[in-house]
């Protein structure tokens, strides 16, 4: 359930499917191509700030903190869009990237292709 502290819109919080922890994934792709950049999770504080201030936030699951996306690598994400998927287990954000999206420098955290047999 929401965390009345949140500030999330209790409609939205009512629909999300969180895991164990509270969390929901979030799969963000690039608003002009499509293109998907990273997945990351979000709380119900990370959603609201996403949402009330178009900037990318997250929850570090590694550091247990809400994260700015860009705040220290200036690797910005500035988002068009938001959607919840049918389930409400999963969010997809549409984002202009400035710069890489992985912390690891390359464009995509989807980098590493793996063998495919049809």
């Amino acid at each position: 359930m929401a965390s009345p502290e949140s500030g999330l819109d209790p409609a939205i919080a009512a629909r999300l499917k969180r895991t164990a922890d509270g969390l929901v994934p979030a799969v963000v792709r690039r608003h002009d191509d499509g293109e998907v950049l990273m997945l990351a999770w979000m709380n119900d504080e990370a959603l609201h700030r996403t949402l009330t201030t178009g900037r990318a936030t997250y929850w570090s699951r590694s550091r247990g903190e809400i994260w700015v996306k860009g705040e220290t690598s200036g690797h910005h994400q500035y988002v068009k869009s938001a959607a919840l998927d049918c389930d409400g287990d999963t969010i997809l954000l549409s984002v202009e990237q400035v710069g890489p999206a992985c912390h690891t420098g390359t464009p995509t955290c989807f980098s590493d292709e793996l063998p495919v047999r049809a």
